[in-house]
């Protein structure tokens, strides 16, 4: 009975990541085949057919089944999965150092940065993709096609605020409806040209690249819009698990996909000029309907995940102090990876909408889609060698047996993609040098306030013992709580305290809060509190970046063991409201150091992020020079 509902168990897990984890590689099918020829200008014929087909199969065999599924999600950390996880994995190997590791952070912040591009431009080439089924039913809707996107993504972006979990429970079984679909349109034509199953042979992929070398080299670009969304598979494997995700993999969504790009192939032989639009093409035409009904579904599915992407990733961010606080909702009183950051969700309905603006239909899109999607694919094979030596301990032999040919496949890819440039493919990199230009700005602007604090600050020790021993020193009743990430200097809001009320509390705690590079901290780990006097304590709380940080929480047990009573009215937050000024001199470059001024003076209050009660909070302004 057990074993029975074990089983049940992984397959509604296997299920329900069929509907969040491979909606953006589904999806491709919609655009993939049509842009390896149209995007060359290449003839159609039975050599050209056969080796884009082949170069399929084995780019997705090897890039994705073997260097995702079987070896990038072996790099989990603590269960999660994802580009800033593999970074804080590789943050904390010793057989790197510390210079060294400056350069992966750069390099994380890269990937991260693309993965943010990729959030923009997958909901809008999905949902055109999709809704250009339209056309090929009848040519009056080509006037409507892209206003019907827009107004489908604009109910996507306004939904975001109400959450996920409802529907949801319907991403599994439609996106498993989808991938059976498209399987079974691939299928009846194979069954017509059943020769096109030959593509699984590499002599296809070979004859292709050595007879025409440099169309091969640029249909490639073409070829990896077939594994978008391929990273999503080890970003997502911190809510399924790693067995549910292979399972799918395996099971379900490859031979799906390569079952329906065969079909295609095979249409294509049989009718050139179906390279218009092969995959709705594919559809007899009373399926056609609903498939375009069933591929705007699986598009809106797609775009969902990659929205949610782009929240999971700048919540770990925020905790990892490398953005600034944003306001995060937490829609689910039940699943906590249910978030809604409202800046974040506008930023992307806007750039969404400028894009599908600018590019007009999915073909024009899919030059910018491949210049992501490689160099984030370029970043994670850095990152996951870079692991093999410091975490697993591989041996120089197995590292070049295993980096050398997916460095030269990525290589290949990132250059291929790179000739759509002008075409298209500088929107990734243009926001991606943005994201990457926040996230340095703001990493390294911390450093220099929390460097310019401890240089003029006095340290703790020395003020507890003066106070102690000074008879001027006033205490008043109740219980001062200074929130300070310098646990070891005074406070900037407990000197202004003394400053401006001459007085101290009976009881003063210094609580700090640390975001550890794990995703979850076990509650036995939480706290470490510090008796420093009688009057004075420190206590660190720790988080993971995936935890959600409640000091009010946290606070209650502390105060449990050091045998206080736990009374919240007779509590006073106090938190220092640091007003920074741009200065001349040592530090970032002036324009780097206002945008960092800029973010900071519009970061999410810390009572809000922390879920400390409005009125228990008295702030204190400091001036900050950098």
């Amino acid at each position: 009975m057990q074993t029975s509902t074990k089983k049940v168990s992984m397959h509604a897990v296997t299920l329900a990541a069929l509907g969040v984890v491979f909606g953006d590689i589904g999806t491709s099918p919609l655009y993939a085949i049509r842009e390896c020829f149209l995007a060359t200008h290449l003839s159609i014929s039975h050599q050209s057919v056969m080796g884009i087909l082949s170069l399929i199969f084995w780019c997705m065999t090897l890039s994705i089944s073997l260097k995702y599924v079987s070896i990038i999600m072996r790099a989990d950390n603590n269960g999660e999965g994802g580009i800033i996880s593999l970074l804080a994995l590789n943050l904390r190997t010793s057989r790197i150092s510390q210079n060294k590791k400056i350069y992966l952070i750069a390099l994380g912040f890269i990937g991260a940065s693309l993965f943010f591009g990729d959030g923009i431009i997958t909901p809008a080439i999905s949902v055109l993709s999709a809704v250009e089924g339209l056309s090929i039913a009848t040519p009056a809707f080509n006037k409507w096609l892209m206003p019907i996107a827009l107004g489908i993504l604009t109910a996507l972006f306004l939904v975001q605020r109400h959450g996920t979990a409802t529907m949801g429970k319907f991403f599994g079984p439609i996106t498993l409806l989808w991938f059976l679909s498209i399987a079974a349109a691939g299928i009846w034509s194979i069954i017509q040209t059943p020769f096109v199953l030959t593509m699984i042979s590499p002599h296809w992929a070979i004859q292709f690249i050595a007879h025409q070398p440099m169309v091969a080299f640029l249909t490639m670009g073409a070829v990896v819009l077939t594994m978008t969304g391929g990273e999503a598979l080890y970003a997502d494997m911190g809510h399924f698990g790693r067995m549910p995700i292979k399972m799918a993999w395996f099971f379900v969504v490859c031979p799906c996909l390569l079952l329906n790009y065969a079909g295609q192939g095979a249409l294509l032989l049989r009718d050139p000029a179906s390279i218009t639009n092969p995959f709705f093409l594919l559809v007899p035409s009373w399926g056609l309907y609903p498939m375009i009904g069933l591929a705007t579904a699986a598009a809106v599915i797609a775009s969902q995940a990659v929205i949610t992407g782009v929240f999971s990733m700048a919540n770990q961010a925020i905790q990892l102090r490398y953005l600034p606080r944003l306001e995060v909702h937490h829609t689910s009183d039940v699943e906590q990876g249910q978030i809604y950051l409202p800046f974040i969700n506008w930023i992307l309905y806007v750039s969404v909408l400028i894009l599908i603006l600018l590019f007009h239909n999915s073909a024009n899109l899919a030059s910018a889609y491949g210049v992501a999607v490689t160099m984030t694919m370029l970043c994670g094979t850095v990152l996951i060698t870079t692991y093999a030596y410091g975490g697993w301990k591989w041996s120089w032999y197995k590292i070049a047996l295993f980096a050398i040919p997916f460095f030269l496949m990525d290589f290949m890819f990132v250059a291929s993609t790179s000739l759509k440039i002008v075409a298209g493919g500088w929107v990734p990199i243009v926001i991606g040098a943005v994201v990457f230009t926040i996230l340095m700005t703001w990493k390294d602007g911390r450093a220099i306030v929390i460097n310019r604090l401890e240089k003029d600050a006095l340290p703790l020790d020395l003020f507890i013992k003066s106070a102690t021993m000074s008879n001027d020193t006033k205490y008043v009743p109740g219980e001062a709580i200074f929130l300070t990430g310098t646990p070891n200097i005074v406070p900037h809001a407990m000197l202004h305290n003394i400053k401006h009320n001459k007085v101290l509390h009976e009881r003063n705690i210094m609580v700090t809060v640390i975001t550890q590079d794990v995703p979850y901290v076990d509650a036995k780990d939480r706290l470490m509190i510090e008796t420093l006097d009688p009057r004075f304590y420190r206590i660190f709380i720790y988080y993971g970046f995936k935890d959600q940080p409640n000091v009010p929480v946290a606070l209650e047990r502390a105060y449990q063991e050091l045998g206080f009573e736990f009374d919240m009215m007779h509590m006073s937050f106090f938190i220092s409201r640091d007003r920074l000024i741009h200065t001349v001199g040592d530090g970032m470059a002036p324009w780097r150091e206002k945008l960092f001024i800029s973010m900071y003076r519009n970061t999410s209050p810390v009572s809000d992020f922390y879920l400390i009660p409005t009125n228990r909070v008295v702030e204190m302004g400091s001036q900050i020079e950098i």
